[in-house]
């Protein structure tokens, strides 16, 4: 987290770690980025490089909204909300599902 510029780090005796920002203006998901990188994988893989074919052509549409859903979350709660017990964001308004798949499409 201090190479991602979240830390500072103090050595010595009263050495330790402090946010390099106010609790405000980190973000649940600058922390998950800098310890695990991308929020979302599918197979091993970030979800917008997955591919799928055939009947399943479509399931790249749903990783990437699912992704998409996690980052407005926890973009927007940041490490101050989790300390005052915010509640957390509802995903945002206008967040469709993704369209079924019509017979032509699965053949």
């Amino acid at each position: 987290m201090r190479r991602a510029g979240l830390l500072h780090s103090q050595r010595g005796v009263d050495g330790g770690y402090t946010l390099a920002r106010p609790a405000t203006a980190i973000s649940v998901g600058d922390v998950l980025r800098a310890v695990g990188g991308t929020l979302t994988t599918v197979r091993g893989l970030p979800a917008e490089r997955a591919t799928y074919h055939g009947v399943a052509a479509r399931l790249g549409g749903v990783w990437l909204a699912v992704n998409g859903a996690i980052e407005a979350i926890v973009d927007t709660t940041s490490l101050a909300d989790l300390l005052t017990g915010r509640s957390v964001p509802a995903p945002p308004a206008g967040t469709t599902p993704p369209v079924p798949m019509t017979k032509q499409e699965m053949e």
